[in-house]
C-alpha cells in the first residue's frame, strides 16, 4: 500500500478522529509555544471539508484565547484596567494554601504566580479536580481588585471548563483496527505520534519507536531510555498526552514526588498517568535515603506512605538521558547504567524498573521524519491511549498465552507481562479473545521484545550486583 491508499483508509475509517497533517498548515504555530495534542484539535477546528485551514480565524482564536508568554504583561494589564471576564485555553498549576484557606493558581506560560492567582470556592466545589495538581482546561479569569474582599487585588478563576473535545468509544476505536494490516497500523500509529514512518530503515526500527507509547497505556510501567541528543524521546513525553508529566532538570524531592507534610498536598506521582525524568544527569535528587526508600516502595507496589498519609496511584515512571556513542553508533560503555545518576545506582531500585529502550537505535529527527499526510488528531489519539490503560482484559488474554515454569522469579516475570501487554495493547487493541490471537505474531511483536527489553534491565544489573543472575526465567506462548 503507497502513502495515498493509507491516507485514503485512515480518512474513510477515523473520518472524524483524523486530521491532514502537513508543514505549511502548521506553520501558523510558529514561534507559539502550545503542545501537540491543542494544535491538532485547533486544525481540526478551522479545517473546512476540503481540508482547507481558516487561517485567519484560527490566528483570531490564538490571540483571543491562547495568548501567549511575550504578551503576559499586556494580558494582565487589561484584566486590571477591563474588569472584564476573559476566557483563555491555558494549563494551570493548583497549590492548595492551607494556611490561609484557599486554593491558589499559577499559568507559567502568562507569568501568573501562584501569589496573584485564586480559584474561587464555589469554582473548586463545582470542580474537584481543581483542588490541586496540573490541569489543562478552558479557564474564565477576571481581576479582583483591592477592596473588592478582605485580600489585595487577585486573579480569580470564576469558572472552568475541563479540555476534553472527545468522548472516546474504545470499542469504534477497536473495530477501526480490524481495517489495517499490522504494517499499516504500525503506520498509523507513528503518524499518530507525528512523525513519518517511511523515513524508518526497518519494521524494527518502527516498534522501538513505538516502544515509547508503552507507558502512556500500560498502568505502573517503569521504563529506562539512554540514547543520543536529536532522537526525539523529549518531544513524545511533553507533546503527546496532557496525563504525561516531564520534568527536565532542577531539584526532585519526597514532597514534590509523593506528598508535601508542611503544604498537605499530593505530588506529581498522583495525578498523572506516567511521570518522565528527562535529562536525567542533570536532575539533582534531595534527601536521597527518604526518596530512595519511597521509590522502591512506589515501584514496587503502587503504593506510599509519608508520616501519616498513605497514597497510591497508577502512575509509570520513566528515565530519560543521553548515552555516548562510538562512530559506528554503539554505547562507548556496555556498563549502560554508568550514564544514570548515583542516586539510581542501586541493584534493588533499578531491578523495580520493567524494561530498556535502546535509544540509539532510532534515527536522529531530520526534516524526512516530519509527517505529511492523515493521521489521528493527538487528542483524540492520547485519549485513547489513556483509555486502553484501564481495558484490563488484555492482560488476561495475556495470562493465558503464556507459558511460565514454575520458579520464575516473579519481577521478572510481571515486566515481561507488563511490556507484552502494552505491546498488545498497541498492536492488536482490536482482539478480545485469546482464539483471535495469531500466536506467532503474538510471539514476534509482544512477547519477544518484552524478554528482550527486560532482558537488558537484567544483564546491567548484574554488572552491579552479581548477586542478580544474568538470565530470564523461560517463558513461551502455549501450544
Amino acid at each position: 500500500m503507497n502513502q495515498n491508499d493509507l491516507d485514503l483508509k485512515i480518512k474513510r475509517v477515523y473520518p472524524n478522529e483524523s486530521v491532514y497533517k502537513i508543514k505549511e498548515i502548521y506553520s501558523v504555530f510558529t514561534g507559539k509555544n502550545i503542545p501537540s495534542f491543542i494544535k491538532d484539535w485547533l486544525i481540526k477546528k478551522f479545517m473546512d471539508e476540503d481540508g482547507t485551514v481558516d487561517k485567519n480565524g484560527l490566528l483570531f482564536f490564538l490571540s483571543k484565547f491562547i495568548p501567549q508568554k511575550e504578551e503576559a504583561k499586556k494580558f494582565k494589564g487589561e484584566l486590571m484596567q477591563t474588569k472584564a471576564e476573559r476566557k483563555i485555553l491555558a494549563r494551570i498549576i493548583i497549590e492548595p494554601d492551607v494556611r490561609n484557606d484557599i486554593i491558589r493558581f499559577s499559568i507559567p506560560d502568562l507569568e501568573i504566580s501562584s501569589k496573584e492567582g485564586i480559584i474561587e470556592r464555589f469554582v473548586t466545589e463545582r470542580y474537584p479536580e481543581l483542588l490541586g495538581g496540573e490541569v489543562w482546561g478552558i479557564f474564565s479569569l477576571v481581576y479582583v481588585p483591592p477592596g473588592s474582599s478582605s485580600r489585595d487585588g487577585y486573579i480569580a478563576i470564576v469558572d472552568y471548563k475541563p479540555f476534553k473535545p472527545y468522548d472516546i468509544d474504545l470499542d469504534y476505536f477497536r473495530e477501526g483496527r480490524r481495517e489495517f494490516t499490522l504494517i499499516e497500523w504500525v503506520d498509523l500509529l507513528i503518524r499518530s505520534m507525528e512523525y513519518n514512518p517511511d523515513s524508518f530503515l526497518s519494521l524494527d526500527q518502527k516498534l522501538n519507536f513505538l516502544s515509547r507509547l508503552l507507558v502512556f497505556v500500560e498502568p505502573r510501567l517503569n521504563m529506562i531510555e539512554l540514547s543520543p541528543k536529536g532522537t526525539g524521546k523529549s518531544y513524545i513525553y511533553n507533546n503527546l498526552s496532557k496525563y504525561g508529566w516531564c520534568i527536565s532538570g532542577g531539584i526532585v524531592t519526597r514532597a514534590k514526588m509523593f506528598y508535601d507534610m508542611s503544604r498537605k498536598t499530593f505530588g506529581f506521582i498522583t495525578k498523572h498517568d506516567f511521570v518522565a525524568l528527562d535529562e536525567i544527569q542533570t536532575i539533582k535528587f534531595s534527601d536521597e535515603e527518604e526518596l530512595r526508600g519511597a521509590l522502591k516502595n512506589y515501584l514496587e507496589a503502587g503504593t506510599f506512605k509519608i508520616g501519616d498519609v498513605s497514597g497510591t496511584s497508577e502512575a509509570g515512571l520513566v528515565l530519560l538521558g543521553n548515552i555516548p556513542l562510538t562512530e559506528d553508533l554503539k554505547p562507548i560503555n556496555q556498563f549502560y547504567f554508568q550514564e544514570l545518576p548515583d542516586f539510581f545506582k542501586e541493584s534493588a531500585l533499578l531491578d523495580r524498573f520493567h524494561g530498556f529502550n535502546e535509544g540509539w537505535k532510532l534515527p536522529r529527527i531530520n526534516e524526512s521524519m516530519k509527517i505529511k499526510g492523515y493521521a489521528l488528531n493527538v487528542e483524540y489519539f492520547s485519549e485513547v491511549l489513556h483509555s486502553l490503560r484501564s481495558a484490563s482484559e488484555y492482560s488476561l488474554i495475556i495470562d493465558e498465552l503464556l507459558e511460565i515454569e514454575i520458579k520464575a522469579d516473579t519481577r521478572d516475570t510481571n515486566a515481561i507481562k507488563k511490556i507484552a501487554t502494552a505491546y498488545f495493547k498497541l498492536l492488536f487493541p482490536h482482539i478480545r479473545e485469546v482464539s483471535e490471537v495469531d500466536k506467532e505474531e503474538f510471539e514476534i511483536f509482544c512477547l519477544r521484545p518484552a524478554i528482550d527489553k527486560r532482558g537488558i534491565i537484567r544483564r546491567q544489573i548484574h554488572m552491579i550486583d552479581p548477586e542478580y543472575r544474568e538470565n530470564l526465567p523461560e517463558i513461551k506462548v502455549k501450544k
